[in-house]
Parts: structure tokens; C-alpha cells; sequence
């Protein structure tokens, strides 16, 4: 049998008194009144970019070594084709401008590598997982 001093609660007491509480956790507001709820669905939200794609290295090294030139239609299509890879979900896009290949990591909007109809021999393309016609 346990031994209680005065002043001190039983462990039988401790526990009834925290497990009674009601099981629906109280919702905890910011000062500007949002919800931890409300900002992680905020957060969770696909940012789709907005500005033109950047090119790494090794695809500006490519498109000099390949003497391939973007019109700004072209580039135009090239930004239109990565919004709409990161529309529907794809981390990285085969994009087709006219008879030129651009290898894009949406998540950073950059340009991997680049290739025209002559630069490739085999068309296979690897590490992919989407495709879109601009």
C-alpha cells in the first residue's frame, strides 16, 4: 500500500486529473489569428515559379557548344512548358521547343541540359518523369 504525505497527490489522482481533460486538443492561435493548421496548408501549397527558367553550367556549356540560339518566343515557350510540368507534378521534364530538348528540374527551375536534333544520337532520354510540347 502506498504511502501519501499531505499536500501531495496520489498518482491515481495525477493521472485522472490529466486524462479526464477533454481528448479535442485546443487550437493555438497566432497573434495575426491564424492556426498552426491554417499556416502548414499555406506552406503545403505548390509554389509554381513564376520568373524564366535559369540555366546551369553545364546547359549554357551546351548551348554555346551546340551553337544553339533561343528566340524569345522560343524561351517564352520554354518558361510556359516548365509552369505547366509543375502544374501537374513533375520533378523532372523533357521539354520540347521546335526540333530543340531542354532536360528542366522544376523544383529549381533550372535548365539541366540542352540539345537540338543534331546534338542527340540515340533520342533516349533517362531520369525523367514527365514531357511536355511547348
Amino acid at each position: 500500500m502506498a504511502i501519501i504525505k499531505p499536500g501531495f497527490p496520489s498518482i491515481e489522482q495525477v493521472t485522472d486529473q490529466y486524462l479526464q481533460k477533454s481528448s479535442k486538443p485546443q487550437e493555438t492561435k497566432t497573434t495575426d489569428g491564424k492556426s498552426f493548421a491554417d499556416i502548414y496548408k499555406s506552406v503545403q501549397r505548390v509554389e509554381i515559379p513564376t520568373s524564366g527558367v535559369k540555366f546551369s553550367k553545364h546547359a549554357a556549356n551546351r548551348l554555346t557548344d551546340r551553337n544553339i540560339e533561343l528566340s524569345e518566343g522560343q524561351l517564352d515557350r520554354l518558361n510556359s512548358g516548365t509552369r505547366q510540368a509543375s502544374q501537374k507534378g513533375i520533378n523532372e521534364s523533357l521539354v520540347l521547343v521546335d526540333d530543340m530538348a531542354f532536360i528542366v528540374n522544376i523544383k529549381n527551375n533550372t535548365v539541366i541540359t540542352a540539345m537540338d536534333k543534331n546534338s542527340s544520337d540515340e533520342n533516349v532520354f533517362t531520369n525523367i518523369d514527365g514531357a511536355v510540347i511547348a
